[in-house]
């Protein structure tokens, strides 16, 4: 009985050591990144296409407001709601006194510079997939952005979701290093699973979720219900968009469909974003989405 009783305290020690070590932070150094300084002027639209000013300004943020990070929108789920926080360039409360090293590990690591793990509400999955150079990019044209004294709110997660090393266990289970289209595409169209993806990461409104929180890659982009529990995201996969390539791309620029509905919602904000990007990125992110398969 002893024996038995020493085995499952040393298992118990060996799981225990292996939790840790699976749900670890892990930080990218300044030696990963020695050489690798940032273009404020291609950062600009680097911003754009991430989406940053979509939820970090405030709700009703128009113009040069939504230049402003200060946080503070809310983002109900199953989870909790979760609120983003100030990433403007106040050195106290924002992010001004990080180092590229810090938010390039928190951007594709979701690990914040003191060691936690941030909630993937705050979409680290996809950029994770991006260039570190157009994130370095980003980081430089962020710095010149007007700094907010506004403190970041706290979520509002009970428990056991309060608990944030167990997001290191979602990570192992969620974070991937590859695109969810992997197949055959024309350059256009791979410039535009990049744009989706990596950027705009349009997965984490418009693909529905499992019991974890984690993507459904089975029916990528086949719509999901809108977490504030009013209504639907949509499905946008070819079959059920039903539009040209020319339309979706004009609905990028100007949000109009072709039958003169116009969008609304959180994809307003994402219709701004999406007008400041190039002609030519608008058309490729339409041509990816004409190119991934058909949900029903």
């Amino acid at each position: 009985m002893r024996g038995f009783v020493r085995f499952v305290v040393i298992l118990g020690l060996v799981a225990g050591a292996a939790g840790l070590w699976l749900t670890r932070p892990v930080h990218i150094t300044d030696t990963d990144i020695a050489g690798l300084t940032g273009d404020p002027a291609a950062g600009e639209a680097v911003f754009w296409a991430a989406g940053c000013a979509s939820c970090h300004s405030a709700d009703d943020a128009e113009g040069a407001d939504r230049l402003i990070l200060s946080g503070g929108q809310a983002f109900p789920s199953e989870f909790g709601t979760f609120r983003a926080p100030n990433i403007s360039s106040d050195a106290t409360h924002g992010i001004g006194d990080w180092t590229l090293a810090q938010f390039l590990t928190a951007l594709q690591n979701g690990i914040s510079p003191e060691g936690q793990h941030y909630y993937p509400a705050f979409p680290y999955t996809a950029y994770r997939l991006a260039e570190r150079q157009d994130l370095a990019d980003l980081y430089a044209f962020m710095q010149t952005l007007p700094a907010s004294d506004t403190p970041s709110e706290p979520h509002d997660v009970g428990f056991p979701f309060s608990i944030r090393r167990a997001v290191g266990a979602w990570n192992a289970l969620h974070l991937r290093d590859d695109f969810a289209v992997e197949d055959d595409l024309s350059a256009e169209a791979e410039r535009g699973r990049y744009l989706a993806e990596a950027l705009a990461h349009c997965g984490e409104c418009h693909t529905p979720r499992n019991a974890l929180g984690g993507l459904d890659l089975a029916n990528w982009l086949g719509g999901a219900p809108d977490p504030s529990g009013r209504g639907t995201i949509p499905n946008v996969t070819p079959g059920a968009i039903g539009w040209s390539e020319g339309e979706i791309a004009a609905y990028l620029n100007d949000g109009f469909t072709p039958d003169f509905d116009v969008a609304g919602g959180h994809m307003r904000s994402v219709i701004l974003n999406m007008a400041e990007l190039t002609e030519a990125d608008r058309a490729a992110i339409a041509a990816y989405l004409l190119s991934v398969p058909d949900m029903p």
